[in-house]
């Protein structure tokens, strides 16, 4: 570990510089010979250095996605070339040049981090050698010796022996006690994260290698972080057990605000979205309005969720339009105009009133152009036969038939439908 540090001294005095500036912040606060002071100082590098590379880190986000995308594509150049792996390798980067993809991007935001990790070891390890580095001088460096974490040294390891612990100002047992609990919190950190982008933020509807391999990683990068963390001085602990919290709470934010499309966090998201959109009537910022031109952009494309949330929309009678706004469908607004704007509400569809078996079965007469029969009650009155006869009016022929069917048993029966004759 020693050997790796120094290949990045020349990044050292940057490093030291950072740390001593944040170290004349917080020392006029805690004291400068305090714990917190020292400790912070390099909480506060992580955050810096993490700051910086949020650029590098969407761009890790956006590889692991279209790698994701390629993963059909790249199974089937692993067996179609199966036997012949010059031939699969060139149709690999030629796939990649297409997409415009690279594998190597979503290692980028560790590899840029890597320089500061190893500078800071190399640091905290000539101060434990009771050696100046970079802008420390002899005063920084007594300061930085008394600097104690919850009793361990800043520049103490789980593997140091009791004569150098104790020149440093500390038991051993605290060192090892502190070291463990750091060394354990450093591990689930790593084990929760990657654990949160496999169950949450993958797409469920593409089984590929890929995802076995981050399912392998999850449990192996825990035991690399324990492995290695017994060598680590409290000082750069603190700094991995930093940026391990703060890649966890910055997936976090990614997951629930831009979740990856076919996951679950994305279903989670769009009801959360729905909910937003149908309680105000459309969309109330820009990065809602990206999302669902996104959606509708795809078409016939979309994933189950996509189309659960379009359908939604069209439910609650809004329609989302091609620039990513969400307005009132069509029929609802005609319905509203109906209304008269004084209820939001459609009418109630209203029920045909029930006819009786003698309305129905003089339907098919009327529908025929037969002429029906009036009975006594539906007779104009002063109508007599004799006025019906002047005026050329015959008389009904169905009128004793009406009888008939009226109830009475009497005469030969009709038949039920004339068409049927």
């Amino acid at each position: 570990m020693d050997t790796i540090a120094s290949l990045f001294s020349f990044i050292t005095t940057p490093v030291s510089w950072v740390i001593v500036q944040f170290h004349s912040v917080y020392g006029a606060v805690f004291g400068p010979d305090t714990g917190w002071a020292w400790g912070l100082s390099i909480v506060s590098l992580v955050i810096l250095i993490r700051i910086c590379l949020i650029p590098l880190f969407v761009k890790q986000i956006k590889a692991t996605r279209a790698m994701q995308t390629l993963q059909p594509e790249m199974k089937k150049i692993q067996e179609r070339y199966k036997n012949d792996r010059q031939r699969q390798s060139e149709e690999m980067m030629k796939l990649y040049k297409e997409t415009g993809t690279n594998p190597l991007s979503s290692c980028l935001p560790i590899l840029a981090q890597s320089p500061f990790f190893f500078a800071l070891y190399h640091v905290l390890n000539s101060i434990a050698s009771n050696d100046t580095v970079g802008v420390i001088n002899e005063r920084l460096l007594e300061s930085a010796q008394k600097a104690h974490i919850f009793g361990a040294p800043l520049a103490a390891k789980f593997t140091d022996s009791s004569e150098k612990v104790e020149a440093l100002n500390s038991s051993l047992t605290d060192v090892r006690v502190v070291t463990a609990i750091m060394i354990i919190l450093m591990s689930l950190s790593q084990f929760y994260t990657q654990r949160q982008l496999m169950t949450k933020n993958v797409d469920t509807t593409v089984k590929t290698p890929f995802m076995q391999q981050q399912k392998m990683l999850m449990y192996v990068f825990p035991i690399i972080f324990a492995v290695f963390g017994i060598n680590f001085p409290v000082g750069v602990l603190v700094y991995w057990l930093t940026t391990n919290v703060w890649t966890m709470g910055q997936q976090m934010y990614v997951i629930h605000n831009n979740p990856t499309p076919g996951s679950k966090a994305q279903a989670a998201y769009l009801e959360r979205l729905h909910k937003q959109v149908t309680r105000h009537g459309g969309t109330r910022n820009r990065r809602q309005r990206v999302i669902i031109k996104a959606i509708v952009a795809k078409g016939r494309d979309r994933n189950e969720y996509e189309r659960k949330f379009i359908n939604g929309l069209s439910k609650a009678g809004l329609a989302a339009q091609t620039d990513g706004a969400v307005i009132k469908g069509e029929s609802t607004a005609a319905a509203q105009a109906e209304d008269g704007a004084t209820t939001g509400a459609t009418p109630k569809r209203q029920q045909p009133k029930r006819q009786s078996k003698s309305q129905r079965q003089s339907t098919p007469a009327k529908a025929a152009g037969e002429p029906t029969s009036l009975t006594k009650s539906d007779e104009p009155q002063g109508t007599t036969p004799a006025s019906a006869a002047k005026k050329g009016e015959a008389k009904p022929a169905g009128s004793t038939r009406s009888k008939a069917q009226s109830g009475q048993r009497k005469g030969p029966q009709r038949p039920k439908s004339p068409s049927k004759k």
